[in-house]
């Protein structure tokens, strides 16, 4: 009977171990937050085109009343659009992208956060973060502006 617990004894934990392991590894799905989903490769556009970088949250999340921010890292200011409860924060943009960004804000209840800039140049190649501050939720697009 003790030989076979003993040969028992590790299968058993390692299983739980396992479980254990896809329990955490997964604990963001399992107790229902939403994931904020980017695309999987680089966004090509030509200089003059306007272009939509690609983010929302799955399962669909209404963010209409939360804090929104698309950010570039390399810019000073680095918002290239930022909003509180859908009000647009035209005053923290970086003054190269003034008039040039917006998000569909029809579409922000069902968690669409993707962004639209109008007449893109080639300085506006760079990697933009989404970020939704209250979720703690980014996701990263990466931009290249041909001529």
């Amino acid at each position: 009977m003790a030989h076979q617990l003993n040969g028992l004894f590790p299968q058993s934990l390692l299983k739980a171990f396992s479980v254990l392991i896809f329990i955490i590894l997964l604990k963001d799905v399992c107790n229902g937050q939403p994931q904020l989903i980017g695309p999987s490769q680089v966004l090509v556009a030509r200089a003059g085109d306007d272009v939509i970088l690609p983010c929302h949250l799955e399962p669909a999340y209404d963010v209409s009343a939360m804090t929104l921010e698309w950010t570039r890292s390399s810019l000073e200011p680095r918002f290239v659009y930022v909003s509180r409860g859908s009000q647009e924060l035209e005053k923290l943009k970086n003054p190269s992208f003034k008039g040039r960004t917006s998000v569909f804000v029809d579409e922000l209840k069902n968690g669409n956060i993707s962004l639209k800039i109008s007449k893109v140049k080639s300085d506006d190649t760079g990697t933009y973060r989404c970020y939704v501050p209250v979720l703690e939720k980014e996701a990263f697009v990466e931009l290249v502006v041909g001529k």
